[in-house]
């Protein structure tokens, strides 16, 4: 019997790092997934967006709604100046025009079109999803379950969606009178880091139809960095294979005061426990699966 489909909404910084194009890759790639719309985040969103439009146009999902969000941080300057990718965009079939910040009023219709359906999968800075849940209340208890790549929780630190809106990860998390989700699941630094692939690999692994524009990406981001690590694609690839992982439940804190602002804490102790943590992974079932899927 084949499987249900997951309505999965999309929101991602895609064009800093190059995981954000490979989760998007499997998202279209995964026939279980049914992708209501794409939102980006923080600094040159409309430049995200342009990259999320080429991604889906060369997969021939032209069809999937796209939306550039916020651009700045709740109550500070984000720390992510641009989206250095989209400069491999020449070349490539995209919509170039986008108005500017349509995504929360997007992620909000949606999600109240859907009650009790949407998985909202986020895996940039929590600005959209913080102002989503601030302006509309009852939103999070509308989802199926929120999907993070967010935090570290087994060791002491900063991760880099955390840090850049604090404020919005604490409205994320719950710091707030909103609602909460029926399920919050995260995935941190200490669990994602280890899922990793070395450059040469990467450019022998990228095959697929759906990478080919995400090797252009890709080649920005190795200018820099002689890896690949999937921390967005494994989020991704949880909502549809939860046992690759293995959780604990407890409750997650988010600092707003330096020198830790935007840090987060887990505790498993106490009665009420509304967050899910990764805790491990198995790595090389994780990089078999995406490679199954995304081919």
């Amino acid at each position: 019997m084949a499987q249900p489909r997951v309505k999965v909404l999309f929101d991602t910084d895609i064009g800093s790092d190059i995981d954000d194009a490979l989760a998007l890759a499997y998202l279209l790639c995964q026939p279980r997934c049914d992708l209501l719309g794409v939102t980006t985040v923080t600094a040159e969103p409309v430049k995200r967006a342009q990259m999320v439009s080429a991604i889906c146009r060369h997969a021939g999902r032209g069809d999937v709604p796209i939306h550039s969000g916020c651009p700045e941080g709740l109550l500070a300057p984000i720390l992510q100046k641009s989206a250095a990718q989209a400069k491999a965009l020449q070349g490539w079939d995209y919509q170039e025009e986008f108005p500017e910040n349509t995504a929360v009023e997007f992620m909000r219709r949606t999600l109240r079109a859907h009650p009790g359906e949407v998985t909202l999968l986020a895996v940039g800075p929590m600005t959209n999803v913080g102002l989503l849940f601030a302006t509309d209340p009852q939103i999070p208890a509308l989802l199926k379950q929120v999907v993070l790549m967010c935090g570290v929780f087994f060791q002491a630190g900063g991760e880099w969606n955390a840090i850049n809106d604090p404020a919005a990860t604490a409205i994320t998390y719950g710091h707030g009178p909103q609602a909460r989700p029926v399920k919050h699941v995260s995935h941190g630094l200490d669990v994602t880091m280890q899922c990793k692939m070395a450059r040469d690999q990467c450019r022998q692994r990228f095959a697929a139809k759906v990478l080919e524009p995400v090797r252009g990406f890709a080649e920005v981001w190795f200018e820099r960095a002689e890896q690949v690590v999937f921390h967005d694609p494994l989020a991704a690839a949880c909502i549809f294979e939860p046992d690759l992982c293995t959780y604990k439940q407890g409750t997650v804190r988010v600092s707003l005061h330096e020198p830790t602002k935007g840090w987060t804490t887990f505790s498993q102790g106490g009665d009420a426990k509304p967050h899910t943590v990764a805790h491990q992974v198995d790595s090389a079932a994780f990089l078999e699966h995406y490679f199954s899927i995304v081919k």
